[in-house]
C-alpha cells in the first residue's frame, strides 16, 4: 500500500450504520464518510484499510452529468484492499447515512445514487430501502470448476443443484444447494477456495438453498436442466406452495481480512435475479444471512411488474460523529 500523503486533516461527518437489520449489530456494518471531497484515491483505501470493515463508503457531489440525469449523491465503495464498482449493503447504508444526514433527494420517494456501474435506483418506504437491482450478466460454468468449487467448499454432487457465474459489477459464483441444512453446516477449506477464486477471477462465492420449497399453483414437478448440464446427475425437484418461503444464503470473499461477509446485498441481488428467472424460486421472498457469524441479516427480495428486480433491507446507525480525515 502507498505512504499516505501528507496534508492538514479535517473533521468529516461520520457514521458507522448496520445494514439489513433493524437491530444494531446484527446486520452487516459499514462505515460512511458522508464528505470525501478532497480525499485522494489512495487516502480512500487507506482508510478503508484501517476500519477492517467489509466495505466503507464516501459521499461526493454527483458528476454533472450525472445530476443532470437525476442523481443524488455518488458513492465510491472500499474494500480493505480494493475499490468495488457496486455492492448492496453499501448502497443502502450510504443511502440511510446520507438521509438521516439531512440529504433531499430529488424526488420524495426515490433516491439516485451514482457509483461506478451507473445510477442506482433506491426506493424509500416506511420501514425500509430497496434498491434497483443492475443488470446482470450470467453464465453456465464448466463441470470441471464446479466439480472443483464443491470439492473446496465440502461438498457433494448431490447436495449441488444448480450453478451460475453472476456478474453484476462484482464477479460472484453461485451455487444453489439441496438444503437449508447444506448451507448452514458448511465448513470450507478457505485456503483452497481462496486459490479457486484468485484462478477464476471470482470476487466471491455464494451459497443458497429454499428452505420452503414453493410452486406458483400446487404441487408441481420440475426437472433441472442446469444440474443435468454439468452432470450432477439431479433428477427432479418437487415443490409446495407457499406464501413467503425463505432462503437461507452464505457468501465467502476473495478477500484475506475477510472470509465470510455477514450479509451480501450484490450476491442477493443477482442470486434473486437467477433463480427467478429460471423459476427456481417465487418473485418475492425473504433472505436470511449471517446466521453461522451470530448475525440475523434479513433481505428483502421483489420483482415488480416491469421485471425489475428490488433489493430492500433496513439499517440502522450505531455510530455518529466525525472522523479526521
Amino acid at each position: 500500500m502507498k505512504t499516505r500523503p501528507l496534508r492538514p486533516a479535517q473533521d468529516r461527518p461520520f457514521k458507522q450504520v448496520d445494514v439489513f437489520t433493524d437491530t444494531p449489530y446484527l446486520g452487516n456494518p459499514l462505515a460512511v464518510v458522508l464528505d470525501g471531497t478532497g480525499l485522494s484515491d489512495d487516502e480512500m483505501q487507506h482508510f478503508a484499510h484501517w476500519t477492517n470493515l467489509s466495505e466503507t463508503a464516501f459521499l461526493l457531489p454527483p458528476s454533472a452529468e450525472a445530476a443532470a440525469a437525476g442523481a443524488d449523491y455518488q458513492v465510491r465503495i472500499f474494500t480493505t484492499a480494493y475499490e468495488m464498482p457496486f455492492a448492496g449493503h453499501p448502497t443502502l447504508g450510504s443511502c440511510h447515512a446520507w438521509l438521516a444526514h439531512g440529504g433531499v433527494p430529488k424526488h420524495p420517494e426515490l433516491i439516485v445514487q451514482q457509483c461506478q456501474v451507473g445510477l442506482v435506483r433506491i426506493r424509500r418506504s416506511a420501514m425500509q430501502l430497496a434498491f434497483a437491482a443492475p443488470a446482470l450478466t450470467r453464465g453456465q460454468p464448466e463441470p470441471e470448476a464446479v466439480a472443483r468449487l464443491a470439492a473446496a467448499l465440502g461438498l457433494g454432487s448431490e447436495q449441488v443443484l444448480a450453478a451460475q457465474q453472476l456478474s453484476n459489477g462484482p464477479h460472484h459464483f453461485g451455487l444453489l444447494l439441496s438444503s437449508a441444512d447444506a448451507v448452514l453446516e458448511l465448513e470450507p477449506d478457505l485456503a483452497a477456495l481462496r486459490l479457486w477464486m484468485i484462478d477464476a477471477g471470482i470476487s466471491g462465492v455464494g451459497v443458497a438453498a429454499v428452505a420452503q420449497a414453493w410452486a406458483g399453483s400446487g404441487l408441481i414437478r420440475r426437472s433441472n436442466r442446469e444440474a443435468r448440464a454439468f452432470g450432477l446427475g439431479i433428477a427432479a425437484a418437487e415443490v409446495v406452495q407457499s406464501a413467503q418461503p425463505q432462503v437461507e444464503v452464505r457468501f465467502f470473499a476473495n478477500d484475506v481480512m475477510l472470509n465470510e461477509d455477514p450479509v451480501t446485498g450484490s450476491f442477493n441481488a443477482s442470486l434473486a435475479q437467477w433463480l427467478i428467472a429460471e423459476g427456481l424460486a417465487p418473485t418475492r421472498y425473504t433472505a436470511t444471512q449471517g446466521t453461522c457469524l451470530g448475525r440475523a441479516g434479513q433481505v428483502h427480495i421483489e420483482q415488480d411488474d416491469t421485471g425489475q428486480v428490488w433489493v430492500g433491507g433496513e439499517s440502522v446507525t450505531c455510530i455518529d460523529g466525525h472522523v479526521r480525515l
